[in-house]
């Protein structure tokens, strides 16, 4: 990564790492670029330390551990309230995701699960009294998450060669 924006190598990397990053080691990405294991280590520090990696996240499937019932949860708040109230509806027990939408009026989305329609009331109950107003919901059958392809499109020309990359 240089002056902030991501290289071919780093979204190589990247994409790499979203198929199925538990599984996935350096020297397994290492053969995929065409670079070494230590480069690879080397650039994963430094996404990670910029922010770029936020983090290594278990895909669970919530049927699987007791939890049947998934759905969307489509909010309005007023803006100026908007960043407090989506960290607050993280705080309910049930909500798994808080999506903070920047134009308009259904602007905050919440991922919920239960075991019944009883507890997906009762997250809806709680939505509201922190002053989110729902406006849809939706019952969630299944959700497929896919690395993004546009980290392959090898369309940029920065670095990307391992000796200059082992000297940064």
């Amino acid at each position: 990564m240089r002056n902030g924006t991501l290289d071919s190598v780093d979204k190589q990397i990247l994409y790499y790492l979203q198929q199925n990053a538990r599984e996935t080691s350096s020297t397994d990405i290492a053969e995929e670029i065409g670079l070494s294991s230590s480069t690879v280590r080397t650039r994963l520090n430094k996404l990670e330390e910029s922010g770029v990696i936020r983090g290594y996240h278990i895909d669970i499937d919530y049927d699987l551990a007791g939890y049947p019932l998934y759905t969307k949860i489509i909010c309005t708040a007023p803006v100026p309230e908007r960043d407090e109230l989506a960290n607050a509806a993280r705080d309910i027990r049930g909500v798994t995701a808080v999506r903070e939408i920047m134009t308009g009026e259904r602007n905050v989305y919440v991922n919920a699960i239960g075991e019944s329609h009883d507890d997906l009331n009762r997250i809806s109950t709680e939505l509201d009294a922190l002053g989110l107003r729902i406006v849809d919901e939706q019952l969630i059958r299944d959700e497929h998450v896919c690395p993004y392809h546009g980290f392959l499109d090898g369309t940029d020309d920065e670095g990307g060669d391992e000796t200059d990359d082992e000297e940064t």
